[in-house]
């Protein structure tokens, strides 16, 4: 087992975009920063770039459709680590299609990603966050989740309405994220977990063809602050890096 006094953090979804950055970002605290992606081949390789710029991330193999690959993770982090102290469930999928377009295989396949995937890397790694002094869970939701901003005719930048089964499965993490807030505070094994949703804006990444107004150094400010919230933050909640937004 690799002891250290350093956060042990795994990121899913990680080899590029919002996820590679908020690796480059815990590491280079220090951090020991697990790098999921479904690919190994291409973690590895987004391993191998950040180590070029001066931050060790570790890849592995990591998909969260398949619930064999979260099992191993989970246990070779149990054996290695014997503890998680912070999840970051990134891993996320989207195709732009008009929701009288959008068919009932289209939702399946956000679904099976971003909220199924979501709750089987979850479930897996309670064991080892329960292990941690001060374990956080984020959750990468969207603003397009938020049916307040959406039905009050918020303008996401022409996504909204091409969205349906990608907004709607945030939407469904977002409640995720509520209802494991509310789980974790009855159970003394599990109530020092902190979990919230959090969205990084418009950001320029290969999911949003590159149209985002944010970089994603930017985009990944929310994730990094509650993947190191402090004590007295809160859980239960949707953030994004300017504070609350709204259900």
């Amino acid at each position: 087992m690799a002891l250290t006094e350093y956060p042990v953090v795994l990121v899913t979804g990680a080899n590029r975009g919002l996820g590679k950055e908020t690796v480059r970002q815990l590491a280079a605290r220090g951090w020991s920063v697990i790098l999921g992606s479904r690919d190994f081949a291409s973690g590895e390789a987004a391993a191998r770039e950040l180590g070029a710029a001066g931050v060790k991330p570790t890849a592995v193999r990591l998909d969260v459709t398949d619930a064999d690959s979260v099992r191993d993770v989970a246990d070779w982090l149990d054996v290695e680590y014997g503890r998680l102290d912070v999840l970051v469930n990134n891993a996320g999928t989207v195709v732009d299609r008009l929701a009288e377009d959008t068919t009932a295989a289209d939702m399946r396949r956000h679904y099976e990603v971003n909220v199924f995937g979501a709750v089987t890397v979850t479930q897996a790694m309670l064991p080892l966050l329960g292990k941690s002094r001060a374990p956080r869970i984020v959750n990468v939701s969207s603003t397009t989740a938020s049916m307040s901003l959406t039905s009050g005719g918020t303008d996401f930048g022409g996504d909204a309405a091409t969205r349906m089964a990608y907004s709607s499965s945030k939407t469904a993490l977002n409640m995720l994220t509520v209802q494991y807030a509310k789980a974790f505070g009855r159970n003394e094994d599990l109530s020092h977990i902190k979990i919230n949703s959090v969205t990084p804006g418009y950001t320029a990444t290969d999911m949003t063809k590159h149209r985002g107004t944010r970089t994603v150094a930017e985009g990944a400010r929310a994730i990094v602050e509650f993947a190191t919230l402090a004590d007295d933050g809160p859980t239960g909640g949707f953030f994004n890096d300017a504070g609350m937004v709204p259900w």
